[in-house]
């Protein structure tokens, strides 16, 4: 029975020590369930996007587009400035006396960064294009809806493969926000633009569903692709 204690209380005091460990030094790293590191991988699922105006004001400081996703493993969250509450949240993170704010819009798949200090007053851009900083980590991410006109406009575009899809996007995309309608309810709308293999530009409507980009609707530079099949 004593050399049980024994053992117990060994495996205690590594536990305790690997858990210090994980706190203090690995901070982003692991210990997903602190509440900084639920933030920040919050931010982290969704695509990072920067606006044109914001991605000027980030040169004129010398902060590269690298540096705002390293925010993201080792800035601090301040939650004491951030805004928690309501449906659109913003957090403040903070790192080497630069402050980031990220929007998260409800329900969205995006979380725009900005510039600036007071949380309360930031909301997400609703003009203008996003720069795609950074995507979640899913080859899968993209899948158009399976209704019919959205299959008959990816037979007329020639773009069937999610898989490709999504890799174009990720290669040449970019958020039109002035085509957002991050108002409507159940789910928020949101736009990319992006060029296909033929040099295409293609636009699609897509809503956040089950943690994948779902697509809605294909248009071209012309408007809504039509479609010959009988709907």
């Amino acid at each position: 029975m004593t050399n049980f204690w024994r053992r117990l209380t060994y495996y205690g005091f590594g536990f305790l020590i690997g858990m210090l460990f994980l706190v203090f030094f690995f901070q982003n790293r692991g210990c997903s369930w602190l509440p900084s590191n639920r933030v920040k991988n919050a931010v982290l699922d969704r695509l990072v996007v920067v606006s044109e105006s914001t991605e000027a004001q980030l040169l004129e400081k010398g902060i590269t587009l690298k540096d705002v996703v390293e925010v993201l493993n080792d800035g601090e969250v301040d939650f004491s400035k951030s805004k928690k509450d309501g449906d659109d949240k913003v957090y403040y993170i903070e790192k080497d006396g630069v402050t980031y704010l990220f929007s998260l819009p409800y329900e969205s798949f995006i979380s725009e960064v900005h510039l600036g200090k007071d949380a309360k007053k930031v909301e997400t851009s609703s003009e203008g294009f996003g720069k795609i900083l950074r995507f979640p980590n899913d080859d899968n991410l993209v899948y158009p809806d399976s209704t019919k006109l959205v299959t008959c406009q990816q037979q007329e575009l020639g773009l069937i493969a999610p898989k490709e899809i999504f890799a174009m996007i990720k290669s040449s995309g970019k958020i039109d926000f002035g085509k957002c309608d991050l108002s409507k309810r159940p789910k928020p709308e949101q736009y990319i633009w992006f060029t296909d293999k033929k040099g295409r530009t293609i636009g699609v409507q897509a809503i956040w569903y089950k943690n994948k980009i779902n697509i809605t609707r294909f248009d071209t530079e012309e408007g809504m692709v039509e479609c010959n099949e009988d709907l």
